[in-house]
């Protein structure tokens, strides 16, 4: 089965290849062509989600998914949400988003907070939508060289490491996106008996 990822993002493809069967081929924007950002200019995840695989599959015609993550802090009234990779400006750079953050939080004692993930799968010309949420709260620094945003900052409940200093088998594991891409595998496994 081949399906498309509105994606170009190398960390992103590589930690969703790592979870998905074998059997599913993956094909990224740039094997089919299409370059650059794709606009992500709604007011939810889910409709951010939606709308990049709506983009992808006009111009496709393939069957697609998107995904929209946000990491949700409690003590911030859950931002920076569906901003998060906007969160410091439009340079999407993760080290002054997390230190934005830092600073944001300097303040809160409750360091509590999750990251939640939104698939948006267009099959057969259906729409369909899955959630992987995991919980967990923000470390008091960066620590960790591994995965890709706000993993150098994010503990998951019952662990001491931070997503960053896990390797990728282990973010894979319990992460939001991997619980969500496996809720996909799942519809997908069902569609193919």
């Amino acid at each position: 089965m081949r399906i498309v990822i509105a994606s170009n993002n190398k960390h992103k493809i590589n930690e969703i290849k790592e979870v998905l069967p074998a059997r599913i081929s993956l094909i990224s924007l740039e094997d089919i062509g299409i370059k650059g950002d794709i606009p992500e200019n709604e007011d939810s995840l889910e409709a951010n989600a939606l709308a990049k695989a709506r983009y992808v599959y006009k111009l496709s015609g393939l069957n697609v998914f998107a995904d929209d993550t946000g990491l949700e802090v409690k003590c911030l009234g859950n931002r920076p949400g569906v901003h998060s990779a906007r969160y410091a400006g439009e340079g999407r750079n993760s080290d002054d988003n997390m230190n934005l953050l830092l600073k944001e939080m300097s303040k809160c004692p409750d360091r509590s907070a999750r990251f939640r993930t939104i698939i948006a799968l267009i099959f057969n010309k259906e729409e369909y939508i899955f959630e992987g949420i995991v919980n967990g709260k923000i470390a008091e620094q960066k620590s960790g060289s591994e995965g890709f945003g706000y993993d150098p900052l994010f503990i998951p409940d019952s662990y001491s490491l931070t997503f960053a200093e896990m390797s990728i088998n282990k973010k894979n594991s319990i992460s939001h996106r991997a619980r969500a891409i496996r809720k996909l595998c799942t519809f997908l496994n069902k569609i193919e008996q």
